[in-house]
């Protein structure tokens, strides 16, 4: 632990047995409120995610809830039945995931492969005094059951013992639209009801896999797909990561792609479930206003030949969808600003 530092503990406040909300599918979403009860300000310089049930955590995003939000997440809190409230895609407290992109309410997160992510010195997420956090679980169904009651541990420093530079989150989704094998026969081979289905197992609400074509571009099905976004005031990206389901192949970031001034911030050539882990920059790079930022995902519908996930299961359209066999392409890049 460094100078001025302490370690803070959170749980969800009693286990947790997770279920598919809808009555089918094989995944839960499932936030809790958690208060941290600060006395003052504090920054954030580290965030250490305990899974109690590890075999079906898929992954782990604690949320920051700011006080003038609070009360909206006691009420979302209060409408579900049980501790906490189903939560695909974002909490449902604020406008929604896509209108945080550029800078997502994240304090930390965990997927598999993840440890403890200690920031470095200069840098935090600040947390004003009243501020409490959700933690989003995702609890994949197919690796069993049992109960959960997972923990986090906040590195934190006073607010008042010195400058740190706020360290945001920007989130970089990109469209899956992956075909099935030539000659493969079932309704799901179809796009349309492929989605249907996705929408059937986590609610009407989830429209992600459409959604994102507004903002990337037209639907191209094929196993490689990308999305570029515009960088809107200069920024020095500190570390990136990506996220990928089982059929994930490979990821890169890159910033001004195809062009001269061109930069890979992240490569991970051989994706690997199991290591998930944010990748700090040997060399932060700065970018600014006008700049361009680019996801790109490869999938590979052969990989559910060799994985127990896809035992007995039909091969499928795969499209962006919350449940552990279903697919996503998400690049998270944590930059500093100005």
């Amino acid at each position: 632990m460094r100078a001025g530092e302490s370690f803070q503990e959170l749980s969800m406040a009693a286990k947790y047995t997770p279920k598919a909300p809808y009555g089918t599918g094989t995944d839960d979403y499932r936030c809790f409120l958690v208060d941290p009860k600060f006395a003052q300000d504090m920054i954030v310089s580290g965030v250490k995610v305990m899974p109690d049930n590890p075999a079906a955590v898929h992954h782990v995003i604690l949320y920051k809830v700011d006080a003038a939000n609070v009360a909206a997440a006691h009420a979302k809190d209060e409408a579900d039945p049980g501790d906490g409230w189903t939560c695909f895609g974002g909490t449902g407290i604020n406008a929604g995931p896509g209108a945080q992109l550029n800078n997502a309410e994240w304090v930390g997160a965990w997927a598999p492969g993840g440890g403890e992510r200690v920031m470095s010195e200069d840098i935090g997420i600040p947390l004003a005094k009243g501020t409490q956090l959700v933690m989003q679980m995702h609890y994949n169904l197919l690796a069993g059951g049992g109960a959960d009651q997972s923990k986090a541990r906040l590195r934190l420093t006073p607010a008042s013992a010195g400058q740190k530079t706020p360290l945001e989150t920007m989130l970089l989704p990109a469209p899956v639209e992956l075909p099935c094998r030539k000659g493969t026969p079932g309704e799901l081979c179809a796009r349309t009801p492929a989605v249907a289905d996705i929408r059937k197992r986590f609610g009407e609400q989830v429209a992600t896999a459409d959604l994102l074509h507004l903002l990337c571009g037209e639907i191209k099905p094929g196993p490689t797909q990308s999305c570029t976004r515009p960088i809107n005031e200069t920024s020095t990206i500190r570390a990136v990561s990506g996220h990928m389901h089982l059929l994930g192949k490979s990821i890169t970031v890159d910033v001004n792609k195809g062009t001269p001034q061109a930069k890979r911030v992240l490569d991970l050539p051989v994706w690997n479930f199991d290591d998930q882990g944010a990748i700090p920059l040997k060399k932060p790079v700065t970018v600014k206003k006008g700049d361009k930022i680019t996801v790109t995902c490869t999938h590979d519908q052969a990989m559910r030949d060799v994985l127990p996930a896809y035992e007995g299961t039909k091969e499928r359209y795969v499209a962006w969808g919350e449940g552990t066999t279903d697919e996503m392409c998400l690049g998270i890049v944590l930059m500093t600003r100005g």
